[in-house]
Parts: C-alpha cells; structure tokens; sequence
C-alpha cells in the first residue's frame, strides 16, 4: 500500500565545477601540464595564449546560470550580447608567479640495457641448438629489474607452451638457468636473495687466487647453512655452532656485506626513458625577507578561442531581425557548452593558484623560524586544522594542497606534509615537535653503541633524561617511521 510521508533531510553536493577544483587541487606542478594538455584537446574553445609576456586579470562572470536551463528558456539575444560584450582576451590566467624555473633538458646517455646486456651474452654461452636458445631468452626475459626470477619455472614452462609450442621440463629449465647463472654480473637469474648471494660468493672463489680464501669460505657456510641465523643477527649462536673467533666472523660477514643484493642495479632499467627530477611547487627565497612564489611553468595563459567568439558574432549579425532556426539555435547551445567549461577550467586553474599561494603563504609564517634558519628543531606543532583556521579554508583542502607537493627553500627541497606533525609537552611544559623528538632519536641511535644497540625502553630513558615525556610505544612507533630497525637488527660486531 502506498504511504505518503513528510521528511527533511540535509544534504550536500559538490558541482561539477568542484569537483574539478578538487582534482586539479591534488595534481602537483609536475603533471599539470598533461592535465591542461587533456583539456586543449577536449575543448575547442579553450585556446593557449601566445603573448606570454602579457598578464591579463580572469574577470568574474557576470551572472551564474543555472545547469537545467533548458533551450526554449535561452534568451539567444541576451546570451550573445553577455559574451559580446566581454573582451576574450580578459579569460587568460594570470600568472600568479614572478619566476619561473628554466627549462632545462639534461642529455641522456645512450646506454645498453640490462636485458640487452644478458641477451648478447647468449651468443658466447655453448648452447646446443635453437630451442635451447629460445629457452635461454624466456628465461632471460623472465629476470626482473633487480637481476632476481620470482616467476615459478612451472609458470615460465606455460608460457614456452602457449606463446613458443615448446613442451619443457622444469628439470631442463633448471639446467638451462644453471648457465644463465654464470653470465655477468653475477648473481643474476636467482630466485631468492641466499642463492643470490651464494652464486656471487661462489663466484669470487673460482676466480681469485687461493690466497686469503678462508673469510669467503666461511660466508660460503654461513649462507648455506646458517643463513636465518645470519640474517637475525644471532652472531652468537654462529660463533658458537661454527666454532670459530669473533674476529673469524666479523671477517667472513665483512664478504657477505660487499656482495650485491641487487646484480642488477648498475643497469639502467629498460623502462625507465630518464632520470626523474622533482619539480618544486613553490620557491622560498630569503633576502630581505621571506618571499615565496609559485612555480607557474606548467600553467600556460589560457583563454577563449577567438574563433568561437568570431563564430558567435557572425551568428548575431545573420540572424538579426529574423526567427531563429532550431538547428542554429543547437548549434549556438553547442558553442556555448564549449565556451562555458572552457571558462570554468580558467577560473579553476586561476583558483588552485591563489588556493596553492595562501596556503604556502600561511604555512611559511607558521614555521617562519625554519625558513630563515634551516633549522629543524624550530619547526612548531601544526596540523591541517592550523592552516585551515588562518586560510579559512576546509581541512579536507589544506590536505589535498599538501599531498605530493613540494617547496624549494635554500636549505633544499622539502615535501609540504613533512612540515605536519603533531604536538608532545616536555617536563617544561613546553609544547614541541614531534619531527624535533624524531630528530634527537635519530641523533641517539646514531652515537649509540653498536655491540649493544639501544632497546626501545633505553631509548625512552635518554629521551625522558632530555625531558621528553614519551612512552615506549610511541618511541617504537617513531622509530619505524623513520624505517630503523629494531636494536637486534642494528647489532654490529
């Protein structure tokens, strides 16, 4: 049976042109341009300016129309003379910045691969005909940008079957990797770190002399029978199942240190077609004063197409004082569905900068002792909702601003959101950093003494003796974010 009820409900929607400031506002300067790039070629009537030495205020719109405006309500006259009497050229996209970073290209040395590098070395393996050869160069191509195969052999068998109509065996692919091993540099073609480092420690033995062999020949048993032992750092339980010195030991894990995990490393990637380079959000000069600007390289001076603006003029003058057809009138709906988004992605490009400036310009102040100084035990307590309260604007905001951005200040280039950190009160009753906590963790476990690390309750007390109220759960939490190991890890004989 139908009811009919009465409620109230209050809701929020983002438009479409939110929604787009939104997005635009988590790009960083980097990949802008490809945004902008996407939009030239989505938009006819969005257009690139070439006077780029000149700088033009975005007018604000005269009156907002309403999405659901439908044609038969469009006053064609009045809309024609909104946009005539607008100047197009007043849409460009004033360049907020007064310094841009020079575009520099950095040559790229032409170098062999590393998979180029192995296939031409199949060439001097002894192979024994051309399906072996196939073999080879599957397994070849199966080896990751790290030298290591993580794929199961049985996968690798599957593939030789569907893609060359070869039947194998992994007996036979075992026997073919053996060979592939032995290629340079060593070390390639394992599937785990321990048979990484036991083909390069095998393969130092044949080739050097047998002078001072001993140390090798020691890591050689310590990887192959004692390798979880060596790996937890239980150097006593080695000394004492090896039976040999500490000096003996210190020795053969001395060879093991000087092995490359990663034989592969010393190659440039295949996929990689460059060096990537960070390119600052803002820059921060210190002269006479702080002075920051934004890195407008990557947001070209938009406007409107002037032929869509000549389209629309030439209209007004044919149709004048006669009835509007219905496919002129879809026509001119259509130019101005171009016109109006191209105006909405100016004014959203225009709102991300000054959004992207204030909010850099309050974070500068808030931490203005670091920007003078460098020093990172002047940066105070902020989070989002600091930044928030000054700029008026949404956390949610400041945090998409501060996500992937970065700043370029004399003392380096330093990631927006590492400027965030939360508030701990001394015994003072001071209220500091916890990124000035983290630094004077760092510095104590720097000078500790490495044949008996700090646990984490000794790391509490030289905190709590610096007058640091921390417990020792937030001493192991900070310590992981600062990707240190625990004390047994740190152990060094």
């Amino acid at each position: 049976m139908l009811k009919q009820n009465l409620s109230q409900r209050m809701l929020q929607k983002l438009s479409p042109q939110q929604i787009q400031l939104m997005k635009l506002l988590q790009i960083p300067t980097a990949t802008l341009d490809q945004r902008i790039q996407e939009e030239l070629e989505s938009n006819p009537a969005l257009d690139e300016s070439d006077d780029s030495g000149e700088v033009y205020d975005l007018e604000a719109d005269s009156e907002d129309e309403e999405d659901d405006l439908k044609a038969e309500d469009f006053e064609l006259d009045d809309y024609l003379t909104e946009y005539m009497e607008d100047d197009p050229i007043s849409y460009k996209m004033k360049n907020e910045s007064s310094q841009d970073i020079e575009d520099k290209t950095m040559p790229i040395a032409v170098q062999r691969s590393f998979h180029e590098h192995l296939e031409r070395q199949l060439g001097m393996m002894e192979i024994k005909d051309e399906r072996e050869f196939t073999i080879a160069l599957q397994l070849v191509g199966s080896i990751d940008s790290d030298g290591y195969i993580r794929r199961e052999l049985l996968s690798i068998i599957d593939d030789l079957s569907f893609t060359q109509n070869i039947d194998s065996s992994e007996r036979e692919l075992n026997e073919i990797l053996a060979k592939i091993q032995k290629l340079e540099p060593a070390g390639i073609g394992a599937r785990d770190l321990r048979e990484c480092l036991l083909i390069q420690i095998n393969d130092k033995l044949d080739r050097e002399p047998e002078v001072n062999r001993k140390p090798k020949q020691l890591a050689l048993k310590i990887l192959e029978n004692h390798f979880e032992q060596f790996t937890k750092k239980h150097y006593q339980k080695l000394q004492k199942n090896l039976f040999i010195s500490e000096s003996e030991l210190k020795a053969a894990i001395e060879e093991i240190l000087k092995l490359n995990p990663k034989p592969a490393s010393g190659f440039a990637s295949s996929n990689r077609s460059g060096n990537q380079y960070i390119v600052p959000d803002f820059l921060i000069n210190n002269r006479d004063g702080l002075e920051l600007t934004l890195n407008s390289k990557n947001a070209p001076d938009l406007r409107i197409n002037d032929h869509y603006m000549d389209m629309l003029n030439t209209f007004k003058d044919n149709t004048r004082g006669r009835r509007v057809a219905k496919k002129e009138k879809e026509a001119v709906m259509f130019i101005k569905q171009k016109i109006d988004s191209a105006k909405w992605f100016i004014d959203a490009i225009k709102q991300r900068q000054e959004t992207l400036y204030n909010t850099m310009y309050s974070i500068m102040h808030f931490q203005e002792a670091y920007f003078r100084t460098g020093d990172q035990r002047t940066l105070r307590p902020m989070i989002l909702k600091d930044i928030a309260e000054i700029t008026g604007l949404d956390i949610s905001t400041i945090s998409r601003v501060a996500n992937s951005k970065f700043v370029q200040t004399e003392f380096g280039t330093k990631r927006l959101k590492d400027f965030f950190s939360e508030s701990i009160t001394t015994q003072d009753g001071k209220e500091v950093s916890t990124l000035e906590v983290k630094n004077i963790l760092t510095d104590i476990i720097s000078v500790e003494d490495k044949k008996k690390p700090a646990s984490d309750e000794k790391l509490k007390e030289h905190l709590q003796k610096r007058g640091y109220n921390i417990a020792r759960r937030t001493v192991a939490k900070y310590r992981e974010q600062l990707n240190i190991p625990v004390a047994r890890l740190r152990k060094e004989l």
